[in-house]
């Protein structure tokens, strides 16, 4: 697997813990451990993971010997 494919896929594994916290305990980790949703750090943590999910969405449409 490519570096960036496990990237992707690790930072998609953060944001998915971090929903289903929110989901079940309305605790968002990443704003607890980078001070707030608004902070700047949070926001890039945020947008790094969205990235990641688009990322991810274009594998689905890849040849499989392009992902491996």
């Amino acid at each position: 697997m490519k570096t960036a494919n496990r990237v992707a896929l690790i930072l998609n594994i953060i944001g998915g813990i971090n929903w289903g916290l929110i989901g079940l305990f309305k605790f968002d980790l990443v704003a607890w451990i980078f001070g707030g949703q608004d902070a700047v750090v949070s926001r890039i943590i945020y947008t790094l993971v969205g990235i990641a999910a688009a990322w991810c969405i274009a594998l689905l449409f890849r040849p499989r010997e392009l992902n491996d």
